[in-house]
């Protein structure tokens, strides 16, 4: 069956904010006693904050997000940029009327923040965050709850991110999945969890939905 709904991770995958976030990880390790190279701060990219922190300082770990969350916002539209060709395929999946849908371990400010300055915030119908879910990626109740709101089909869906926990989300909830070759995660490890397709460019999605 052909693809007629496509749920995307935000961070990594649609927009680049890789630098902001490895710098509020090491800004905020740094203000904890500990200096984080970069390598380590990519480490950290994916899970919800709240189970990074905990791993380091259960004792700590609100205040950490919050110092995290402080540094995040006070530089975010310094950093953050769509990728290369998304806001076009985007707007061309748009425009073909496929659903789309964000399911994202973000929180519903810093989500819209980042689609506001990519100029992404008026195409999708769905958008799911931390805010709206018990259990986060990898547990496939995000992106259920976006096929829901969606009324999408699991053989029409596909589920498009940068890191293990989207592949295993979508893998979980018995839809598609491609994983995006420009994530820091390293194309080996995001092979590894064998997702249905490897997008070596975001135009790539064009020919997976046969748009």
């Amino acid at each position: 069956m052909s693809i007629h709904t496509v749920l995307f991770d935000l961070d990594g995958t649609l927009i680049d904010t890789n630098e902001l976030i490895i710098e509020s990880f090491m800004h905020t390790f740094h203000h904890y006693g500990k200096d984080l190279t970069r390598e380590e701060a990519i480490e950290f990219i994916g899970p919800p904050l709240r189970d990074t922190f905990l791993q380091y300082n259960s004792g700590r770990a609100d205040a950490m997000i919050e110092t995290y969350r402080e540094h995040n916002k006070q530089h975010h539209d310094d950093y953050v940029k769509a990728f290369p060709n998304v806001v076009e395929t985007i707007d061309r999946l748009h425009r073909e009327n496929v659903q789309l849908g964000i399911v994202t371990t973000k929180m519903r400010g810093t989500v819209d923040m980042g689609l506001a300055v990519t100029g992404l915030d008026h195409y999708f119908k769905t958008v799911i965050t931390l805010d709206d879910v018990t259990c986060a990626k990898p547990h496939p109740e995000p992106v259920i709850k976006a096929m829901t709101e969606l009324g999408a089909s699991a053989e029409s869906t596909l589920m498009v991110g940068d890191n293990s926990h989207d592949i295993e989300a979508g893998q979980n909830a018995g839809i598609r999945t491609a994983a995006v070759a420009w994530s820091l995660k390293s194309r080996e490890k995001l092979m590894a969890c064998r997702p249905t397709y490897m997008m070596e460019d975001m135009w790539d999605l064009l020919e997976i939905t046969g748009v």
